[in-house]
C-alpha cells in the first residue's frame, strides 16, 4: 500500500531553514538506499537544495543532481527535478509542490510550513492522498 508522511515544521531551526529539513529527509532516505526523487517549487528552490546537500558535513556525501543538467541523471542517488522536467517517478518522493503528486510511487513526504496560513493546500492533499487509499502518517519536526 502507498504511503503518504506529511512532516510539519515545528521546530524554530527548520522554521528558520526549511530546506534544511529536506536534506534531512534526503540524507535518510540515501542511507536506506532508496532512490529519491524530490519535486522543486521552481528552479531557485531546486539550485538552493542542490547548494544544502553539497553542505551537509565531511562525512555525509550524497549523490544528487538536478534534472535536465546531464544525461546520466538516472544514475543519481537523489534527483531534485525543477518544474518543467518531466523526471521519471521514484520509489520515494519528496513534493514541496502545490499539487499532490500523480502516478505511481512507494511513498511521499510532504513538509507541511510552519505558517499555519500555508496548511490549507495540504489538507486538501491530505484528503487527495486517503481518497486514494494511502496510509498516512503525521511528524512533528
Amino acid at each position: 500500500m502507498p504511503r503518504a508522511d506529511f512532516y510539519l515544521i515545528t521546530t524554530p531551526r527548520f522554521e528558520a531553514e526549511p530546506l534544511r529539513l529536506v536534506c534531512e529527509l534526503v540524507r535518510k532516505a540515501h542511507a536506506a538506499g532508496l532512490p529519491t526523487l524530490v519535486l522543486a517549487r521552481d528552479t531557485a528552490q531546486a539550485e538552493s537544495l542542490d547548494d544544502l546537500l553539497w553542505d551537509m558535513g565531511e562525512d555525509a556525501y550524497i549523490p544528487h543532481q538536478i534534472a535536465g543538467l546531464d544525461e546520466d541523471e538516472d544514475e543519481a542517488d537523489v534527483l531534485i527535478a525543477p518544474p518543467g522536467h518531466d523526471a521519471a517517478l521514484r520509489p520515494l518522493v519528496i513534493n514541496l509542490r502545490d499539487a499532490p503528486v500523480q502516478g505511481t510511487f512507494d511513498r511521499v513526504l510532504e513538509v507541511v510550513p510552519a505558517d499555519a496560513s500555508a496548511r490549507g493546500p495540504l489538507r486538501e492533499r491530505w484528503k487527495h492522498y486517503q481518497s486514494l487509499g494511502f496510509a498516512l502518517n503525521k511528524h512533528d519536526m
